[in-house]
């Protein structure tokens, strides 16, 4: 039997016996996805500066001439080159002056990032790198956790979709829930969000217990939801106000930050077309614009990027990275494993419990064995999960 298969994840059509790579309607190359990924070769990196974060590094390389792509990766950046070169000649880059290199194998998504950056103009910047001076800064030097959960549980019956999690999260920080569906990611975010009470436990969100004051801290986040969840039957601009005046937005702020949503998603083109019409892309833009219409303090994400394409998701963390750069505490919740590395730290759960929690490199060191020693972050996933079921099975 011949399959056709169509999807926006290169990891799937990199299993592939043959691809296509489509862009705007026209084809970019077909072929054996190795045949693509070696024609990166000497051109793919691994960079890491002592003492500096990687979504720092990331936002100082992201554009520079000769840079066809910057993605973080846990403890590094995965850097692509315009051309190959001596990792002596990398240092010359902003901010790779005391920088340790190494040069990684490369992947088919190198090879179709590099189509794209070839196809468009070069020497352009990447499309819709955010302007971390135009989003909301937070000055405070308090260290204190932003999100604090201590013994969460929710039932529904006689099922505990959420049993017994406990995490703190700093102000700042982008931490992520990382699970199979039916992990109870989606459920811990709405009790966090004060949208589902919890059956047991305590939640605090920005200083404030949700079992008094959720209407309170809702005022102070910001909730992006796993679907599109905004009103199909009104255009981009007024779901903007609309979502501008449930936050308490009224007059020349509104207009403001309306404009300001306008410009910095570029979605003015389409400020009069109705949501419902937009591309998938372009309308996660508007739900994240409209998530941060009053500036909020902490922000959640549930499953963002879920079928969106490699330059929409890269455009996607780089104002996530933006925003917990000027002080916003983002939580995400996500099951793409590689999208995970993006987050300072991570929790996997699965039936409800938090299997592991650490850094995304240290999660993946502890899955490291002699036949395995550079293991993914799925590889990691499966073992932590495998381990559970056994140890499950055995009591």
């Amino acid at each position: 039997m011949s399959v056709l298969l169509s999807t926006a994840y290169l990891d799937e059509a990199e299993r592939c016996q043959a691809v296509i790579l489509l862009d705007r309607g026209k084809i970019l190359d077909q072929g054996p996805p190795a045949t693509i990924s070696a024609r990166m070769t000497g051109r793919t990196w691994a960079v890491r500066v002592a003492g500096k974060r990687p979504r720092d590094l990331q936002a100082t390389l992201t554009g520079q001439a000769g840079v066809v792509d910057a993605l973080v990766q846990g403890d590094h950046v995965r850097l692509v080159t315009q051309t190959a070169d001596d990792p002596a000649q990398l240092t010359g880059l902003p901010g790779l002056q005391d920088a340790h290199i190494d040069a990684v194998p490369p992947r088919f998504e190198d090879g179709f990032i590099d189509l794209l950056h070839t196809r468009n103009d070069p020497t352009a910047a990447p499309h819709g790198v955010p302007r971390v001076d135009a989003l909301p800064q937070r000055t405070g030097a308090d260290d204190a956790p932003v999100i604090q959960v201590d013994g969460l549980r929710r039932r529904f019956g006689s099922f505990w979709a959420v049993d017994g999690i406990s995490f703190d999260v700093r102000r700042g920080e982008i931490f992520g829930l990382l699970g199979a569906n039916g992990a109870g990611k989606s459920t811990t975010f709405r009790m966090l969000c004060g949208l589902l009470p919890a059956s047991a436990g305590s939640l605090r969100v920005a200083g404030l217990d949700l079992r008094h004051a959720a209407s309170t801290a809702r005022g102070r986040i910001g909730y992006m939801s796993q679907k599109f969840s905004l009103y199909g039957n009104l255009s981009v601009a007024q779901n903007l106000d609309f979502f501008a005046s449930a936050y308490g937005l009224t007059g020349t702020r509104r207009e403001a930050r309306r404009d300001w949503a306008l410009t910095e998603f570029e979605l003015s083109p389409y400020a009069e077309r109705l949501s419902a019409d937009l591309s998938l892309g372009y309308k996660q833009r508007l739900a994240m614009a409209c998530a941060l219409m009053h500036q909020p303090e902490i922000l959640f994400l549930d499953e963002p990027t879920s079928g969106v394409d490699p330059l929409a998701r890269r455009e996607f963390w780089l104002r996530i990275n933006a925003l917990a750069r000027a002080g916003v505490t983002v939580l995400v919740t996500t099951h793409f494993m590689e999208e995970a590395e993006y987050c300072d730290r991570l929790a996997i759960m699965a039936a409800g419990r938090i299997l592991a929690m650490d850094e995304p490199a240290a999660i993946k060191a502890g899955a490291r064995t002699p036949e395995q020693p550079e293991p993914s972050m799925e590889d990691a996933f499966i073992r932590l999960v495998e381990a559970a079921d056994a140890a499950k099975e055995a009591a």
